[in-house]
């Protein structure tokens, strides 16, 4: 994150806070901040979403295309993420500063993405061992004020829920190769089942207590962070940002991490489903928010 000094009076402020569960700007521990997001602000792609944590800004988008499986996983679709870092996000990010970072969340998303308990990539095979969709997922980080994982996360699921693939009408093997036939209609399209695609929860040590949704400010306070992807079905600790964690505090960061996925898991569908219902199949923006 971007260097910002912090006096050792503000550090203590912080601290002392998180202690009394009443951090500086008057959530408790377990809260985040304000979130909003826009879908179909891409009309190129066959899905995409504008999603807003606080002033962390991020757009993504998606596109399919048609691959081979995978040789060991021959029954199952692809997706692979790419993640780029503005300039004009944080200074950290000028030049080529922003491509560790962008690695480091792209390798999270794959990790999190490629349990079958977590997203459904059967969904996406069109004939076994011979043809597939692969979802390519681009995420543009505009803005960024803490807790990037989480926020990218959740506008990825997002942007999956609005995501629409052409509906393969038939599809035949003849002599090795395969002939297939799409839907002309772009209304004829097959939907993505994310209800229980993965969510990334960045939990932060602030002197004795664990806290979510870390502010920029309170990450320079934090002495570790660790990334938990949590699906209905799953958890797994994806990585240790910094610092080191004792067993029990490990363990109630873990439940913390599941409790609060869990519950915005619930919030987020629930919003993209009512705004679904409000737009319909046009292609209009519509915003909605919802507060944790």
């Amino acid at each position: 994150m971007a260097y910002n000094p912090l006096s050792e009076a503000e550090k203590t402020f912080i601290l002392h806070g998180v202690q009394d569960d009443f951090r500086n700007d008057g959530r408790s521990r377990r809260d985040y901040r304000p979130m909003e997001f826009e879908t179909n602000v891409i009309t190129s792609a066959s899905g995409s979403t504008r999603f807003c944590l606080a002033n962390s800004d991020i757009i993504v988008g998606i596109k399919p295309e048609i691959d081979v499986p995978l040789s060991n996983r021959p029954n199952e679709g692809k997706i692979d993420f790419f993640v780029d870092c503005s300039a004009n996000a944080l200074l950290d990010f000028e030049g080529r500063g922003g491509e560790e970072l962008a690695l480091e969340i792209s390798n999270c998303l794959r990790l999190a993405y490629s349990a079958a308990e977590s997203f459904d990539l059967k969904a996406l095979c069109i004939l076994p061992k011979h043809q597939c969709w692969k979802l390519f997922v681009d995420i543009l980080i505009l803005q960024c004020s803490g807790n990037l994982y989480d926020a990218i996360s959740f506008a990825v699921k997002c942007a999956l829920f609005n995501t629409r693939i052409p509906r393969v009408s038939s599809a035949l093997l003849d002599g090795g190769n395969v002939d297939l036939t799409l839907s002309d209609d772009p209304l004829d399209c097959d939907r993505l089942n994310v209800e229980s695609a993965p969510l990334l929860v960045t939990t932060c040590r602030i002197g004795d207590q664990c806290v979510v949704d870390p502010s920029t400010e309170e990450e320079i306070c934090s002495t570790g962070s660790i990334v938990i992807g949590v699906s209905q079905d799953k958890v797994t600790l994806l990585k240790t940002i910094s610092g080191s964690f004792h067993p029990e505090t490990l363990e109630n960061s873990i439940d913390l991490a599941v409790n609060t996925a869990l519950k915005i898991n619930t919030k987020l569908l629930s919003a993209l489903k009512e705004e679904e219902k409000k737009i319909g199949p046009s292609i209009r923006h519509h915003k909605s928010s919802f507060l944790m």
